[in-house]
């Protein structure tokens, strides 16, 4: 008897809404959930090459905890692309003008780098304070 590998389908992925409340949490372990559950790895029939994953919710980001003082020696790197316009900004200042954006950061570094990628982060919405969303709790 011949078994071939279960491949799924783009179009038979059942999508689910999962909600996480950052407050007090640390980044690295809250990024690496929520990234295993865009890209699909918490279900059984996972495929690479598909983005199966479910949309992340995540409330509270002004409230996220960092381990071993990264608030102030973390260094969050941007350029404008004209010489001279790179910007160096820590940790606590990123949080003081967007918290959504740690937690963005953090989980698109643990995705897949392509098109795949790009989609898959856009099924992650970041609330900097709480706000009413429906779906199921996600234990992080």
């Amino acid at each position: 008897m011949k078994r071939k590998t279960f491949s799924l389908k783009e179009e038979k992925v059942k999508r689910e809404q999962y909600i996480v409340d950052a407050n007090g949490k640390i980044l690295g372990r809250l990024a690496a959930r929520v990234a295993e559950v865009l890209r699909g790895k918490h279900k059984r029939d996972f495929t690479p090459h598909i983005d199966s994953g479910d949309n992340v919710v995540v409330v509270n980001a002004k409230d996220i905890a960092a381990t071993g003082g990264k608030g102030k020696s973390k260094i969050y790197f941007t350029h404008s692309g004209y010489p001279g316009g790179h910007k160096l900004l820590t940790m606590e200042e990123v949080k003081r003008r967007d918290p959504r954006r740690i937690i963005l950061f953090a989980v698109k570094g643990m995705l897949p780098k392509g098109p795949l990628g790009r989609r898959m982060i856009k099924k992650l919405t970041v609330h900097a304070g709480s706000a009413e969303v429906s779906g199921k709790p996600l234990k992080v």
